[in-house]
Parts: C-alpha cells; structure tokens; sequence
C-alpha cells in the first residue's frame, strides 16, 4: 500500500503536468499565429499596428544650383534645419496619436511644418542670390504628405486655405491657450475682428516698427502688410470655428504657433526687401509671437 501511494502522486503529477502542457502549447500556438499575422502585415512589432504613418518630404538638395562658397555655410544650416523639422513633425505625430479631429494632422502637422519649410528655403534661396542667380520656384518643395501606414485619420481631405498653416510648432506644448474657447471680452485690438466665445488674437504692429521704405520696395512691402493683416484675420475665423475641439493646449497648437510661422516667413519677406535697397532691419522676428485675449 505505502508502495502504490508513490505511483498514484506519480500518476497525478504525471497527468496534471501533461494538462499544464497542452495549456502551454495552445497558448504558443495563439501567440504565434498573432505574431504571425502582425509580421504578415510587414510589421515587426504589434504596436506598430497603431503607428500613425510617416512624414516624408520633397528633396531640396538635389534641387538647389551650385551654390557659392560664401553662402555654403548658411545653406548647410538651413538644410540641416529642414531635416530637423522634418524629424520634429514626426515625432510630434507620435505623440498626438487620437488627439483632434479627423483633420488635426492637416492643421496641426502637416501645414505647419509647410510654413516652417517656405521659410528656410527663402532663406537658403536669398543665401545663394546674395553671389549668383537667385533659385526660384523652392517653394514648391515646402509641403509634405503623409505615408499613412497606420490606422489613425490623416485628414487628408482637410480644408486649403487658412487651415492649411494650421499646425504646432516646436516646443508648443506650453498652455499659453489654456481654457480655450472660454471668456468674451473685447479687446478691441487691431484685428478689427469681433471678440466672441473663443477670445480674440492680437499680434504686435509690424508696420510701426519698420524704417524708412526704398521707393523701391514700397510696393512688396505694403502687400506683406496686407499679408500679415489677413493671416491674423483667418487666425480669429478659425478661432471662432473651432470652439470646443481639441485638449487645453490646441489654439496654441493648431492656431497661436502657426500664425507665428506665417508672420515669421513674411516678416522676413519685408526685411529682405527693404534691404535690397537700404539697411536690412534687424530683430523684427520679435514681433512674430501674437497672443490671445479671453
């Protein structure tokens, strides 16, 4: 009897143990054909399932005619510059997976980062005009798409126009507009736009600002005044229109850093023109960052 009690625990644990494997078994069995289903999707891990795609852009290198040697060194900063962009967009579309609306990419992403992009290769254009012909039409390079190999919603059909500079820039993740779409007081700032549910931006005034105007380039200079008027007029439309959408920090994100992008590029403009003819002036950068008033 004490010699069969030996056997019997033998055959329990044989018995259970081989229950515990056919558990095992089916349970790699499982997993194997989930690994196998995600490597059949051309992806290496099940995460990347979720990934929102891929930011590519149009080559300005092998766009650029020979360039100076006295402009070389500017222009490798600002190629340099637009790869950086470029990685900064990609990561920020990382982090905003299922953030906004099924245009957010658009507004917030994508036209951006095109703003930034026409801004650096104005410069890398004037770079080389300053010694030799002037490259025209670099511009055409400065928007990029997204390679949605993900499942998220590009918003790919989002609206041109005012939306298609709408987009975050770097370091944007500050709360300057905190509490969004709330206060409704007016400022009675120089936009001449009514304050509504959502506030009102106000930019500082470029015009004051700028010194004695060549006969010259009167003429290119009033129209980036215009310019400048109109982009903070299409920034208070799209204020009103998007009460309510996004998190605490999406005027900041997709309407404040944008705008600044734009008043950057077109400051610059100003600047480069009148100093074809005169004094460049300096530091009207500064003047770029607009604010909202609740």
């Amino acid at each position: 009897m004490s010699r069969a009690l030996p056997k019997y625990n033998k055959r329990r644990v044989a018995i259970i143990g081989g229950a515990a494997a056919v558990a095992l078994t089916g349970a790699v069995v499982v997993n194997t054909a989930l690994a196998g289903e995600s490597s059949d999707s051309g992806t290496t891990n099940a995460n990347t399932l979720a990934s929102p795609g891929t930011i590519t852009c149009p080559d300005v290198t092998s766009q650029l005619p020979a360039i100076p040697a006295s402009a070389q060194a500017e222009v490798d900063r600002n190629l340099a510059l637009l790869q950086t962009q470029i990685d900064e967009a990609n990561q920020r579309l990382i982090d905003t997976v299922g953030q906004g609306g099924p245009n957010f990419v658009q507004n917030a992403i994508l036209g951006p980062l095109e703003d930034k992009r026409i801004a650096t290769v104005n410069r890398i254009a004037t770079a080389i005009g300053r010694t030799a012909d002037k490259p025209q039409g670099l511009e055409a390079l400065a928007p990029c798409t997204l390679d949605a190999g993900g499942v998220v919603d590009t918003g790919e059909e989002a609206e041109a126009g005012a939306d298609a500079g709408a987009e975050a820039t770097p370091g944007a993740e500050e709360t300057a507009a905190e509490g969004a779409g709330e206060g409704a007081a007016d400022t009675g700032d120089d936009t001449g736009a009514e304050a509504g549910a959502a506030g009102t931006i106000t930019c500082p005034d470029v015009a004051s600002q700028l010194p004695a105007i060549p006969a010259t380039a009167q003429a290119e200079v009033d129209r980036n005044l215009a310019l400048l008027q109109t982009q903070i007029g299409e920034a208070n439309t799209r204020l009103q229109n998007t009460v309510g959408q996004g998190g605490p920090n999406f005027v900041q994100n997709a309407i404040l850093g944008p705008l600044k992008d734009k008043r950057v590029s077109t400051i610059d403009r100003i600047a480069i023109s009148i100093g074809r003819a005169g004094t460049k002036p300096q530091g009207l950068e500064a003047l770029a960052a607009c604010t909202l008033n609740q």
